[in-house]
């Protein structure tokens, strides 16, 4: 993440020394510490402590238990209808652009505030709609949301919740959403576009799929629950078009622009040298339109093959090598 736009987020920053987002903004001030990066993390530590002896509110969120958690499951087979993805096993380390980053950092500040919120009968986002090319960190983001947030992180599981027998698929998806109603949690429903389809795409099982949109449309429109869902999405045409309504916000992941491919290569180059032939801003021209996936896969992929060749210093070889492999699987 670069310097302007780490300024940036931590003058939005609000709350007690106990807020998750605080308490991340302390270990980021430690990394650039660690990273050398003195005066930015001196600039930065000013910043948080001017906006915590300005703030007037304090959270004492804390990481909820899964053990307070039952994953339900389905009636015929008792599968689970989500799994788990543990706290310290969330990705959470991205780079997001400016516009995206204050919608998400905005989304957690609701979060943290909906008390005071409620105080003034607002709520705060908690339907969320992610979308975009394949790639470009609509899951990520999903897993960093509940990481800042200190919140159980759970994924849908729609070879559980979809079946082949009349009317169970829309049983499962009543019956998860009940059981998340009173447990703060990020629920994750990844390629949501599988349950969430427009109603007259395929006319051979429309009436199973009006079954389950309907319900989706008023388990959307009634949750009220303590946590956050989350649906992303590659192809929004496809989604019933009602079913936008139900989200509180809707967020584009767009492809890395030239600036966040440069950012993309420094953090994933962090740990080895590169040669001094290597210009990562010309290399960063040269990758524009590819996904954050495909960017981070090219940078690892070079690094590798130095690392097996006892090699400290990443090769403008290696680097040309990964990115010709990794273009031709692209086309």
């Amino acid at each position: 993440m670069n310097q302007a736009l780490l300024t940036r987020l931590f003058k939005s920053i609000e709350g007690d020394e106990n807020t998750a987002l605080v308490r991340i903004a302390y270990s980021i001030i430690k990394e650039e510490e660690k990273k050398g990066h003195s005066k930015l993390a001196n600039k930065l530590n000013s910043i948080l402590q001017s906006n915590l002896s300005k703030s007037g509110y304090s959270s004492s969120l804390n990481l909820v238990k899964q053990a307070d958690y039952k994953i339900p499951a389905d009636r015929r087979y008792q599968l689970p209808l989500a799994y788990h993805i543990e706290h310290d096993k969330l990705r959470h380390e991205m780079v997001l652009s400016p516009e995206v980053g204050s919608k998400i950092l905005r989304i957690e500040k609701e979060y943290l505030s909906r008390e005071r919120l409620a105080h003034h009968g607002l709520k705060p986002r908690k339907k969320i709609l992610l979308y975009g090319s394949s790639g470009c960190g609509k899951s990520m983001t999903a897993e960093k949301i509940a990481w800042d947030l200190g919140l159980p992180f759970y994924k849908v599981r729609f070879d559980s919740i979809i079946s082949s027998y009349l009317g169970e698929s829309a049983s499962n998806l009543q019956k998860l959403f009940d059981s998340i109603d009173d447990f703060p949690c990020v629920l994750l429903l990844d390629e949501f576009d599988i349950i969430g389809k427009k109603r007259n795409i395929n006319s051979n099982d429309v009436g199973e799929i009006h079954r389950i949109v309907n319900i989706l449309l008023g388990l959307l429109e009634e949750y009220e629950g303590e946590g956050l869902i989350i649906a992303t999405t590659n192809i929004e045409d496809s989604l019933d078009n009602a079913l936008f309504r139900r989200f509180d916000d809707f967020i584009e992941l767009p492809r890395p622009s030239k600036e966040d491919i440069i950012d993309l290569l420094k953090i994933t180059f962090s740990a080895l040298r590169l040669d001094s032939k290597i210009n990562v801003y010309d290399y960063a021209d040269k990758m524009l339109g590819l996904s954050h996936a495909i960017i981070v896969k090219i940078a690892n992929d070079a690094a590798k093959k130095s690392i097996i060749n006892s090699s400290k210093i990443i090769s403008i070889e290696d680097l040309d090598k990964a990115l010709e492999e990794n273009l031709a699987l692209n086309k």
